[in-house]
């Protein structure tokens, strides 16, 4: 059997060949590897099954070499230059010429272009097309990721050309056949950090027949008059597809002088706005929609603490800051009510899954891991952006219009089944059928919310989903309960949404829009065809739902889902460099804490080891197989737990541990924890009983390391003898040498499994949809939970 596809390298030496045609991945063993590169285009042959039973293929032919240029160290060793790419999946370190340096020093960050790839016998050859810096210099972890996952962040000159001449400020011209909304007090509810204002909102009550309700008005802005289909400037926004969000950095999908300034709904002066002016009754039922085009005035620039706690005390300073403003923030609070009311009828799901965010200082470096708290500001505008969504999609389906729909399906089979016999073992009676319904996730969700493993459950449920797509097609929006829903409240950072905006225009104006990106940038790329096919080919196999069937599309409709695929896989591209960047900060704000320990929660359980979350940071580590005591550990998948066959010691999700950190890799993004104590389950004592003893020696250990002892769940760790007097004799832990191994007494971890063994306790069961509205939610890595977007997602 020959398949075709894209080369997708493994930092172990093998590679994966993800089919172009749907088929399976092929595993390509490291002899094969040495002669094709990351990303290259190749067709093979499956020759045999590996051990693994997945199907093994020979390269026979290199359709296209990747033509992305490669990141990493400029080294010298024994007189020859060699580059050590960044990215791990490419295998080979990359041989640079004396006269290919470019004026580059050794140890510098820099970006090479392959001139002569790799082949059986030789590495490959490169040339030095661009010197980044030091490798810490501030900012660094974020030229190496954007150029990394090919992240466009030059506009190109044309598009630099088209925005300079632009105007400052809106023209007389520009009102015309726009209704004037300047009069109307119509406010942005924003981050403190925010610079892109893209959306204001206003309520007022209303008669609805002869029921009362609201009447919402959400003006987004117009940034289809100033981009229009066919310039530069919408050549390079589809290019990215979306701004993406780094700590103290943005790179945005369109010029600052749009972005932050002429689409930007900055308070006081005109801006030109898309209007969704909607009636919704007392009971949160959308009765009544329709879009126009409108000139307005933001009244003011809030931010959700000044509006949470204007909502909290209306006789507060904010709010006698605001005092002729504050009856319409208390009629959006009262829609708001309306809708979340709806929301819970229909069954939306709605989970708390903890966010944090990095807190940076002025050099760039990480200063603290801070949690994001969601307060009822960022609920309000989160409902009120939903509705004007599914006002959108609404308006779409009715018109008959192409377009692109949010689509996220329900779980898949397989993951279901994981999901079913993971509650099974924890003892949760929560059904959930073959087909289940958004209603019964969020029932689970309410029946974990009192368990100390509740938030290792939500996460569960996030990841036994699909991931949300851009799609012509509408099977409607699973987690939102929403029979069709598209994004239509961000078109100053998502290029689906500004595409809306031109379709709704389109139908006000009685036509119909005719989509026409450049070939050159979406049709008639082979690597973007291949990502579409390789992500339908990665649904069937790794476990997703496979597609259902349709019927032969139009042409017109074959360019809508050319550029649905385009828009979600730069947006998955955007998630990966964010994490990137944010798993480095972590790995470099650990490398001084080296040898100190810290409480954490064990948040995945995996055959190699299991992964811990500390309580106070944030930050998530490894804690390797072999760390877990002298004895084998055997995975359960279905309890997600690893338990040991000569101590029944467990492992599981939602357990708390007391560990060490003992490496940190930077270049892996990595850190690695060494096991201090397991928890036992605190049983009734006096306080002067043993497990009064127990907390003492707890805080004994913690105490000299600045770490307070959470005990919130009831549990007490039982320490080694030697753990308290090492830190009766040290008043802090020295701090170990960057990637030196912890010293710490070995045997730690295995006395404290033969005492849980020998007592015969165990510790305490354990417990792809993105957030809605504003928020995304985290998803785990190697170092860390991500963080949430500096900018929130306004809508799912």
């Amino acid at each position: 059997m020959i398949v075709e596809g894209i080369v997708q390298g493994h930092r172990d030496g093998y590679g994966l060949v993800v089919s172009e045609q749907g088929a399976q991945d092929v595993y390509l063993p490291p002899q094969q590897m040495r002669a094709v590169m990351h990303l290259d285009r190749v067709r093979v042959k499956i020759v045999r099954q590996d051990k693994r039973g997945r199907p093994e293929g020979q390269v026979i032919e290199i359709l296209e070499r990747s033509s992305r240029p490669v990141i990493g160290r400029l080294l010298q060793e024994g007189g020859v230059w060699l580059l050590a790419p960044e990215d791990k999946r490419y295998a080979q370190d990359i041989l640079i010429p004396t006269n290919a340096l470019g004026g580059a020093k050794a140890g510098q960050v820099v970006s090479v272009e392959i001139a002569e790839p790799a082949s059986p016998y030789a590495q490959p050859i490169g040339k030095v097309t661009e010197i980044l810096g030091a490798l810490h210099d501030p900012g660094m972890e974020i030229e190496i990721a954007v150029r990394k996952y090919g992240v466009p962040h030059r506009f190109s000159a044309e598009a630099e050309r088209q925005a300079a001449a632009l105007p400052g400020h809106v023209l007389d011209k520009d009102r015309e056949g726009r209704y004037d909304l300047t009069d109307v007090p119509l406010v942005t509810i924003d981050g403190e950090d925010a610079r892109d204002f893209d959306d204001a909102v206003y309520c007022e009550p209303a008669r609805i027949g002869r029921e009362n309700g609201f009447r919402l008005i959400v003006a987004i802005a117009d940034v289809s008059h100033y981009v229009k289909p066919g310039d530069p400037l919408d050549f390079d926004a589809l290019e990215r597809a979306t701004s993406v969000y780094f700590p103290r950095r943005v790179i945005p999908m369109l010029p600052e002088k749009l972005s932050n300034g002429l689409c930007s709904l900055n308070p006081k002066v005109e801006r030109l706005c898309m209007v969704c002016d909607m009636l919704i009754n007392a009971e949160g039922e959308l009765k009544a929609y329709q879009f126009y085009p409108a000139v307005m005035r933001s009244h003011a620039r809030f931010t959700y603490t000044e509006v949470a706690a204007i909502l909290e005390n209306t006789r507060g300073p904010e709010a006698l800051a605001n005092a002729e403003l504050v009856p319409h923030l208390l009629h959006l609070y009262d829609v708001y009510s309306a809708l979340l009311k709806a929301r819970r009828e229909r069954g939306a799901i709605d989970l708390e899954v903890p966010e944090t965010q990095i807190v940076c200082d002025a050099s760039g470096r990480i200063e603290k891991i801070a949690l994001r708290t969601r307060n009822e500001a960022h609920r309000l505008i989160e409902e009120c952006m939903l509705v004007a969504n599914v006002s959108a999609a609404d308006f779409l389906e009715r018109s008959k219009h192409p377009g692109l729909y949010r689509v996220h399906e329900g779980p898949t089979p397989e993951k279901l089944a994981l999901l079913r016999g993971f509650l099974k073992t924890l003892g949760i009676a929560v059904h959930l059928g073959d087909d289940p319904e958004p209603s019964d996730y969020q029932q689970l969700s309410d029946a974990a919310r009192d368990r100390p493993d509740a938030t290792q459950i939500n996460a569960l449920m996030l990841r036994s989903m699909q991931q949300a797509i851009y799609t012509p097609h509408n099977s409607g929006h699973f987690g939102l309960a929403y029979a069709a829903y598209s994004h239509f409240t961000s078109p100053i950072r998502r290029y689906p949404d500004l595409l809306t905006h031109r379709a709704i225009k389109a139908i006000l104006e009685g036509g119909r829009y005719k989509l026409q990106p450049p070939e050159k940038l979406v049709l008639s790329l082979p690597s973007v065809q291949a990502q579409s096919k390789a992500a339908q080919a990665k649904l069937r196999v790794g476990g997703e739902a496979p597609p259902k069937p349709r019927k032969a599309v139009s042409a017109d409709l074959s360019v809508w889902e050319a550029v649905g695929q385009h828009c979600s896989a730069n947006e998955r591209r955007a998630d990966e460099a964010t994490r990137d960047v944010e798993s480095w900060l972590k790995c470099w704000y650990m490398r001084d804490k080296l040898g100190e320990e810290f409480v954490g929660s064990i948040t995945a359980v995996t055959s190699f080891g299991i992964f811990v979350q500390l309580t106070t940071l944030f930050v998530e580590g490894l804690i390797h197989i072999s760390e877990l005591g002298a004895e084998y550990f055997r995975f359960d998948e279905a309890r997600n737990e690893l338990r040991g066959e000569r101590t029944g010691r467990r492992y599981g999700l939602g357990e708390r541990v007391l560990v060490q950190v003992s490496r940190v890799d930077l270049d892996g993004r990595k850190i690695d924890f060494r096991l201090v104590s397991d928890t036992l389950v605190a049983q009734a004592a006096s306080p002067t009983g043993p497990g009064s003893r127990r907390r003492a020696r707890a805080e004994t250990v913690l105490a000299p390391l600045d770490v307070a002892l959470d005990d919130s769940d009831g549990s007490l760790f039982e320490l080694p003898a030697d753990a308290v007097d090492r830190a009766a004799s040290k008043p802090k832990r020295a701090r170990a040498s960057a990637g030196a191994k912890s010293r710490a007494p070995a045997g730690a971890g295995k006395t404290l499994a033969r005492q849980v063994a020998k007592s015969g306790s165990s510790s305490s069961s354990p417990s792809a949809l993105k957030g809605a509205g504003r928020n995304s939610a985290g998803r785990a890595t190697a170092t860390g939970k991500s963080t949430a977007s500096k900018k929130r997602s306004r809508s799912k």
